[in-house]
């Protein structure tokens, strides 16, 4: 191949270059980002991570990374709903309109929430959420064994507990039967609290509650299977309030965690 001995010799010996070098840096650094975030983050996240701690690169270098160690991450899935109107509900307007844009002078000001199910070995466990929409915090939850008005009070009662906000707040809903009785209804009243629902069967209206649960059994739901309905909510706790709140990077935040995000706010 009229290659000389001494440029053969020099060429197996040579050390890796300095972008290999960097390259096997970085895909340290994903390997471990990727474990830290229950190995959820695709590229996207992990480049903001690496962004976060002082890496100069590009996105699609560390997709390239990442799909060379074989790193990727969650990706959503579509599920059922578990909205049941009620035809002789009050009517109530929607006083959110799709907007769901974070505002960090607007926390604790507007909130949307909504149930949806997890399957146990027990039957259904059904979860209720409070979210602010300013800072995409879980303020409040509850589950049960039921899919009554009361799930729902309780996750209210939770986030008002929590949060005890100083002025008055917007409730945002889908129209089902939980959140248009007039038990519902009282309880916000009496809160401070003004109701707000979308149209009926148009997700969109309520698309962060909506977002949310898709993120929930992505992460979380769809990685194993729930014996019990206690094993669930305890999984849940640990991912609402030891992940989600406090240390998932969401990009509409800037790749900020809800917590950090109304911490700079404020």
């Amino acid at each position: 191949m009229k290659v000389s001995r001494s440029a053969y010799y020099a060429r197996r010996s040579a050390a890796p270059g300095s972008r290999a070098a960097h390259d096997a840096e970085l895909s340290t650094r994903i390997t471990e980002i990727h474990a830290r975030s229950r190995g959820l983050y695709g590229a996207p996240r992990v480049h903001a991570a690496l962004v976060r701690e002082g890496h100069s690169c590009g996105r699609r270098r560390v997709a390239r990374l990442m799909q060379a160690a074989g790193l990727a991450g969650r990706h959503r899935r579509r599920g059922q709903r578990t909205t049941i109107p009620d035809p002789d509900a009050q009517m109530r307007p929607d006083l959110v309109r799709r907007d769901f844009r974070p505002d960090p002078a607007a926390v604790d000001t507007r909130w949307c929430g909504d149930i949806t199910y997890i399957p146990t070995g027990e039957g259904w466990l059904y979860l209720a959420t409070v979210i602010d929409i300013a800072s995409r915090r879980v303020v409040g939850w509850a589950t049960s064994d039921h899919l009554g008005t009361q799930l729902a009070a309780d996750a209210l009662k939770a986030a008002c507990h929590q949060r005890r906000p100083q002025g008055p707040v917007v409730f945002h809903s889908d129209r089902g039967s939980q959140y248009t009785s007039h038990a519902f209804a009282a309880l916000a009243a009496a809160r401070n609290i003004r109701l707000s629902v979308g149209r009926t069967g148009v997700c969109w209206d309520n698309a962060l509650a909506e977002s949310f649960f898709a993120t929930l059994k992505n992460e979380l739901v769809s990685q194993r299977r729930w014996h019990s309905r206690s094993v669930a909510h305890s999984a849940i706790f640990d991912y609402i309030e030891g992940w989600y709140n406090t240390r998932r990077l969401h990009s509409s935040l800037g790749y900020q965690s809800p917590a950090e995000y109304e911490n700079t706010a404020a």
